[in-house]
């Protein structure tokens, strides 16, 4: 038996708006330790016998940041298999099941989301063990955290009858969200778990279970797969199979359905980090009940959640606030209205506004760049170009461009011509001229950029070569 850590990275995180983004979600920030969510819970299994690789199923977009997060574990991935767009949980998990499967008859699956917090790695582990047991006894197994209090924001399991000879029960059922009143007699009765979505399973078993279910998304995701694009460590599944397969999640789809569900009791601490008040319940607080982080200077604050990326903040006579604030953006809010963060990014979004999509500072598969200043028909970028990295030979239709080296080496590309620039060097890029910028050199390449024209879009770009494969076909 092999086991296979399978690793969704779907999450969006909008409740944990201004870090988290729409293209740099919470699974990728280091919001607990200096691990990102993502590597943390690549690094959960470690230490435990016959673990692979892990294989992770992730948005298109994100695909270069997870895959160099892995990279800097030291990892080499199974796979890192790419979703046109989110379908929720269980076509994840089909595809996953249907790529190891192929590789390995007799694969078990442990699949978690990306973005949980479990501090007790040696006790998960354990407890995996225990779910490796029965998913090889042809259980569908999920983890239910022992409750510590009644919590309004989860799903509950209620527990059934004991499995003999392991640590686990038959699920009686699956609860939505309840009512605190009812959730304090969840509790009191002993009888019922937080739905934690983490899963031990085979993966011919959940094949066999969506297939019976959910006789249609398996046959979208199988051939999905089948028609999928492999390039290195990454698949891209197949995008019009994919998108024919219903949305659903693996609880409704299966669990909540199949005979063959179980639950293992998990006493270890854990958090699905949903909003910044559960940053606030994780993190080491001072002798005022406080976290802070950055350039923070508080006076008479108590229980409160103050954390700086760019500038100084102050805070004078506070309690049982949060304040997160980023180079574009400032969230305040009470503790106790942490949830509703998420309709300000509604707001956002509504508003076609860039603060829910992107940072002040955006991650490219090359480098970053970063906005400095804009204007009605110019704006100014910092780009970092990691060496060995190239952009795209790329065209626009709206807007020049001045390249200015800070440090570096660039070669650039401007029409028929190539040339080297070094340190206090510059070029001008016309409109309408195919272009390219490379660094050749063993140091990251700084760039001023200063474009200027009638439309400054990111989506003004013709792309003619790549090597990150993002011509369009």
């Amino acid at each position: 038996m092999t086991i296979y850590p399978v690793i969704l990275t779907g999450g969006a995180g909008s409740r944990l708006w201004p870090v988290s983004r729409e293209h740099f979600p919470k699974p990728l920030l280091p919001l607990v330790g200096d691990q990102t969510l993502l590597q943390a819970t690549a690094s959960r299994l470690d230490g435990l016998d016959n673990v692979a690789e892990p294989l992770f199923v992730c948005n298109e977009e994100h695909r270069f940041l997870v895959a160099e997060q892995v990279q800097e574990l030291g990892k080499t991935p199974t796979g890192i298999l790419l979703e046109p767009e989110g379908r929720n949980t269980a076509p994840a998990l089909t595809v996953a099941a249907l790529y190891l499967a192929e590789r390995d008859p007799d694969a078990v699956m442990v699949v978690m989301p990306a973005d949980h917090v479990i501090p007790d790695a040696a006790g998960f582990r354990g407890m995996v063990e225990e779910g490796a047991r029965l998913a090889e006894a042809g259980h569908l197994v999920t983890f239910g955290v022992v409750p510590t209090r009644a919590e309004t924001g989860y799903g509950y399991i209620r527990r059934g009858q004991a499995i003999d000879g392991s640590g686990g029960f038959a699920v009686d059922r699956f609860v939505e969200k309840p009512d605190l009143d009812t959730a304090a007699a969840y509790v009191e009765s002993g009888e019922y778990l937080w739905n934690a979505g983490i899963f031990v399973m085979r993966a011919d078993r959940w094949l066999e279970e969506i297939g019976r279910f959910e006789a249609d998304m398996l046959a979208a995701c199988r051939e999905a797969v089948a028609t999928g694009k492999r390039d290195t460590d990454f698949c891209r599944v197949g995008k019009d199979a994919f998108l024919n397969s219903p949305a659903n999640s693996i609880d409704y789809a299966v669990m909540e359905r199949t005979d063959r569900a179980a639950v293992v009791p998990m006493s270890a601490e854990w958090s699905d980090v949903g909003a910044w008040s559960a940053i606030w319940d994780i993190l080491p607080r001072d002798e005022r009940g406080n976290v802070t982080s950055g350039d923070v200077l508080t006076h008479e604050v108590e229980n409160s959640l103050i954390m700086a990326q760019n500038r100084c903040v102050a805070a004078i006579g506070i309690d049982n606030m949060i304040v997160v604030e980023t180079p574009d953006a400032i969230l305040v809010t009470t503790r106790d209205r942490a949830q509703d963060v998420k309709a300000i990014v509604g707001q956002l979004k509504e508003a076609d506004r860039d603060e829910y999509r992107f940072h002040r500072r955006v991650f490219r598969p090359w480098g970053d760049y970063e906005g400095i200043d804009m204007g009605e028909r110019y704006q100014v970028k910092r780009l970092t170009v990691k060496p060995g990295a190239s952009l795209s030979l790329q065209m626009h239709h709206h807007r020049a461009e001045h390249w200015i080296v800070v440090s570096g080496t660039a070669r650039v590309t401007c029409g028929d011509e190539v040339f080297i620039l070094s340190e206090n060097q510059s070029t001008y890029i016309p409109l309408g001229t195919k272009h390219r910028l490379e660094n050749p050199g063993t140091i990251p390449l700084e760039i001023i950029e200063v474009q200027s024209g009638s439309y400054l879009g990111e989506d003004d770009i013709v792309r003619f070569e790549d090597v990150y494969d993002r011509v369009p076909e």
